[in-house]
């Protein structure tokens, strides 16, 4: 007899949620308006920002694009799809079905775990072979021209991207961890977005206050903006250690607390 609720079935469901497709057709439409914005409002000319160095060529228009994503979008994305699935089946009442399926209560919450950081590692893939095409339509085919003079070739760029999108989403995922450790104890699915992008929030204001001095090192997105580093000709590589150590520990703790809570909560949902 086959097992319920396998991966492929639940990745199924979850690709049929109307939130899944809005969350793909937001990331597509969002290069189009920044390649808008920029059109409307002309280039900047004699900066050395990554903003002003985007419309140089396909590789800088992807890393702006990680820019100012980085830390809202994909942090709304992976709280999503990580937080959403367990509230949004109670909030059906058809998470008590699932259980007599039967279906044990810790596979069914790596079932949709997994989904959910898969849908969320999607996301962030599509967002960057997106932008890549259509920084290379509209700005043309060039790679990465670094602020300090220079360039890296293609394979460099690529790889260096491909490196900065899994540090971005890895460093996302204390707080995807937070909003699932929430969703398992809510019914109100934006209870535990609503939970993360809070928790980044009071982070992000936290990090900013130089009496906390070395305090801060321990904040989940202390070192969010790490990968930068990677965009220059000797690539700060070490300097993102502490910030992959930092987010798998926070991520662990808040995924064994929801393990931990839903493998005794009462299911009335």
């Amino acid at each position: 007899m086959s097992r319920p609720l396998t991966l492929p079935v639940e990745a199924a469901r979850q690709v049929r949620r109307p939130r899944t497709r809005w969350t793909f057709l937001i990331l597509l439409v969002l290069p189009l308006l920044v390649v808008a914005a920029f059109a409307v409002g002309g280039d900047d000319e004699g900066g050395q920002s990554f903003s002003d160095l985007a419309t140089e060529g396909s590789g800088n228009f992807a890393v702006f694009m990680l820019l100012v994503s980085a830390d809202l979008l994909i942090l709304i994305v992976a709280a999503l799809f990580v937080g959403d699935s367990i509230p949004a089946e109670a909030s059906w009442s058809s998470l008590r079905y699932l259980l007599t399926a039967p279906v044990p209560r810790s596979r069914l919450l790596t079932s949709k775990l997994l989904v959910g950081l898969g849908s969320a590692a999607l996301a962030v893939t599509v967002l960057l072979v997106w932008v890549l095409l259509v920084g290379g339509l509209f700005y043309g085919w060039d790679p990465l021209n670094l602020r300090a003079g220079g360039e890296l070739d293609w394979p460099t760029t690529l790889a260096r991207l491909g490196v900065a999108g899994a540090y971005i989403l890895l460093a996302q995922l204390p707080f995807a961890a937070l909003a699932f450790w929430v969703g398992v104890r809510t019914d109100a699915p934006l209870g535990a977005v609503g939970a993360a992008v809070i928790a980044a929030i009071v982070s992000s204001i936290l990090d900013a206050l130089p009496a906390l001095g070395e305090w801060r090192r321990g904040l989940p997105n202390h070192y969010s903006r790490q990968w930068v580093g990677l965009f220059s000709q000797d690539a700060d590589w070490a300097g993102l250690l502490p910030g992959v150590l930092w987010a798998l520990l926070y991520t662990v703790v808040f995924l064994a607390l929801a393990y931990r809570h839903f493998n005794r909560k009462d299911i009335l949902s």
